[in-house]
């Protein structure tokens, strides 16, 4: 998508950076945030005024139109977040404790990565396993360390933000329930880019930011707690819904883990979001598997380049990431930047991890996130730009 410079016509930003949050948003995103502050201002479940009550209903409505999107069966299970990190830490904190052994997948982002390190110094076990070559977990590995010894929890991102890998979730899951674990998954790359059906899936938490491929505004995510996993709560205050005499948290879901005012403007929004996927998600995951098999082939195109993760036809989300053997990164994304008005990001973005198992941790690469609004024209662009940048025509 080219954003124009108030020029009609007139481009001056093509944005890649979806992998970091999507850009622009869909038709009735803005408008539903926009009437959460003009229409909807009343806080929801806490008043019995008109207005308060309507803001409720929308916020139910947006519950159910999100919760269908993924696949969850009782909307009271999809609880609102302000982002998958919260979600992560929530699912991490409230669930292990000292003594507890968990087996993680190698390409975690720091919203897991971070929180287990904290736990381990508090007495939880991690376990890493590897990948293949394309940046999938070792399905093998990961079978053997979990019956190596009583597991708490096997933990895996849905897809990489790195390579874009979908991991095997389902047959992760099978482990984990066969050994008495429970599976806990970082969607934060998967939702919108690839179908979720959370039920079927059986994974006991999943959480997912809402302005990635869900499409939605920054500042709110969604965490899908199977029936059955309790986690303590992250934060506890105030819920209304007629439970304020209670001294301590009430156990009943959503409001157990939705303290505190809510973000109305966001959760609107990604409800329109997701109003919007339910019509149009199949024909957009087809164009950005399409957008992203042409910039994968050319960038591969291109001498100097390495692609990390699947090959080209493998299944992947539509992110990117290219390192080349003689340029920096970051020199390519500044150009990009100021020379082509190009979006995209250098960096390790907070995968460590992956980095290191890819062995780009020194390097890191250049990142390019493919999503709503792309073209052609804009892969094309890109390409072009690349081959006058590393060609030295820069």
């Amino acid at each position: 998508m080219s954003e124009t410079d108030g020029t009609e016509g007139k481009p001056t930003t093509i944005y890649l950076d979806h992998g970091a949050t999507s850009w622009p948003k869909p038709p009735g995103v803005s408008d539903a945030v926009a009437s959460a502050l003009i229409r909807h201002g009343g806080n929801p479940d806490r008043g019995t005024y008109q207005m308060a009550v309507e803001t409720a209903r929308a916020v139910r409505s947006a519950r159910g139109g999100i919760a269908s999107l993924l696949g969850v069966s009782s909307a009271k299970d999809l609880v609102f977040q302000p982002g998958c990190t919260q979600a992560m830490n929530l699912v991490l904190a409230g669930l292990l404790s000292a003594g507890d052994r968990v087996v993680v997948g190698f390409s975690e982002h720091n919203a897991v990565a971070r929180p287990l390190h904290r736990l381990a110094q508090r007495g939880v076990e991690v376990v890493a396993v590897s990948a293949t070559p394309s940046g999938i977990v070792d399905v093998d590995e990961m079978e053997r360390e979990v019956r190596r010894a009583p597991t708490r929890a096997v933990i895996c991102q849905h897809t990489s933000n790195l390579s874009g890998a979908i991991q095997p979730v389902a047959d992760l899951t099978d482990i984990a329930h066969e050994n008495d674990a429970i599976m806990i998954v970082d969607g934060a790359q998967a939702g919108g880019h690839i179908p979720v059906d959370l039920s079927a899936l059986g994974v006991d938490a999943w959480g997912c930011s809402g302005h990635k491929g869900l499409l939605g505004p920054q500042g709110i995510g969604v965490l899908y707690l199977r029936e059955g996993c309790e986690p303590d709560e992250l934060v506890v205050g105030g819920t209304g819904a007629g439970m304020s005499e209670e001294p301590l948290q009430p156990k009943v879901r959503p409001e157990r883990y939705e303290a505190g005012t809510m973000n109305t403007p966001g959760i609107l929004g990604l409800g329109a979001a997701a109003h919007w996927l339910a019509e149009h998600g199949s024909a957009q995951r087809g164009l950005e598997e399409a957008l992203t098999r042409r910039l994968h082939e050319g960038i591969l195109g291109i001498d100097g380049f390495t692609v990390l993760g699947p090959k080209p036809g493998e299944p992947r989300v539509p992110i990117i990431s290219a390192v080349h053997e003689s340029e920096d990164t970051g020199r390519i994304a500044f150009l990009l930047d100021r020379q082509y008005g190009i979006a995209c990001r250098a960096g390790l973005h907070c995968a460590p991890w992956a980095h290191r198992a890819f062995g780009t941790l020194k390097s890191g690469a250049l990142r390019f996130g493919i999503g709503y609004g792309n073209t052609s024209e804009d892969i094309d662009c890109t390409l072009d730009a690349l081959r006058r940048i590393v060609g030295g025509l820069e």
